[in-house]
């Protein structure tokens, strides 16, 4: 949450806007009064206006996402550099490069060719080529840097992404309302509020206030992350407790049955086997079709049953026609 006060952004300048002609309607509720021709913005509406967009930039820090900075105007652009880098986000204060975001494949082949020639330094290859190749590859890698050294670090498109001044840069902003990505921005009377998801209605020209605005930003960023930092620790420390208790947690039981495992297995295989010669064969069959006879369903046992007592006659019949046969006399 923003910490400013009421006299802080009116000695910033905050509350200026652009002259009466220039004004755009959409941006009537954020406007206080005229006074010479000059559109005065209302500072309360700012200040709960950037309250909420510092909470929205410290749940998307807290979240590990990055946010794009915009700001290709003289006023902005050494303002937006110094204090976006200290933060660690990928910005933008060089030409907008079209397709920056809706082309962001063609994007990063750009970044790589420009991380291929830093490998080539580095590897030896450099030293192989001629002075018209070196010259011809030194001259790329500067263009590429002034435009794409910045978002280097950019591997996905942005969480978010913030604009300084939107007239000047509605490409980003087109782009960034294409691909559905959060917008935040710096409006001024003489822009449309509706095409920013979190507009601070600001004055967007002057330099006090730019720092003003960007100084909050970046604290609400920075304690986003802090944040995560915090958790991640916290999240350490509670698994490895948790590790530590479960290793404690053993029970005896757990240890007896391991124990009783090691000792059967130590047991010699002679034992075991002279003890299954012991238990005679009818007994383990007679077990097995006890066993058999109860997993069988209650419907299928009388059938079972049945198909026994017919077995048991038909061998108590042979066995009477043997004996038949050995008494019969010889003739």
């Amino acid at each position: 949450m923003s910490k400013l006060n009421f006299e802080t952004l009116l000695e910033a300048g905050v509350h200026f806007g652009h002259l009466k002609r220039k004004w755009n309607p959409a941006m009537a509720p954020y406007i206080f009064e005229e006074k010479k021709g000059i559109h005065i913005i209302d500072l309360n509406k700012t200040m709960v206006h950037l309250d909420h967009a510092c909470a929205a930039m410290k749940q998307i820090a807290k979240s590990g996402k990055k946010v794009l900075f915009v700001a290709t105007k003289k006023q902005a652009k050494e303002i937006v550099s110094e204090r976006v880098t200290k933060i660690n986000m990928p910005f933008v204060t060089e030409r907008w490069s079209g397709g920056m975001l809706t082309n962001f494949q063609t994007t990063r082949k750009s970044i790589r060719k420009m991380a291929l020639i830093d490998k080539m330094k580095l590897d030896g290859t450099w030293d192989t080529l001629n002075k018209r190749e070196k010259l011809f590859k030194t001259r790329q890698r500067d263009k590429l840097e002034k435009t794409f050294g910045s978002i280097a670090e950019m591997t996905r498109q942005p969480a978010a992404i913030f604009i300084v001044d939107i007239l000047k840069e509605h490409i980003a902003l087109a782009e960034a309302r294409r691909l559905n990505i959060p917008t935040f921005a710096m409006v001024d009377t003489n822009s449309n509020p509706k095409l920013v998801d979190f507009p601070i209605p600001s004055n967007d020209d002057a330099t006090k206030s730019i720092t003003l605005i960007m100084d909050q930003i970046c604290l609400a960023l920075s304690e986003g992350l802090e944040d995560r930092k915090n958790l991640k620790e916290g999240g350490n420390e509670e698994s490895t407790e948790s590790s530590n208790v479960a290793a404690e947690a053993v029970t005896p039981e757990v240890v007896a049955e391991e124990i009783v495992a090691d000792v059967t297995e130590e047991v010699a295989p002679e034992v075991v086997s002279e003890v299954t010669e012991e238990v005679a064969p009818e007994v383990v069959a007679e077990e097995v079709v006890a066993e058999v006879t109860e997993e069988i369903a209650p419907e299928v046992a009388p059938k079972v049953t049945e198909k026994k007592a017919t077995a048991k006659k038909a061998t108590v019949k042979k066995v009477t026609a043997k004996k038949d046969t050995k008494e019969k006399p010889k003739k």
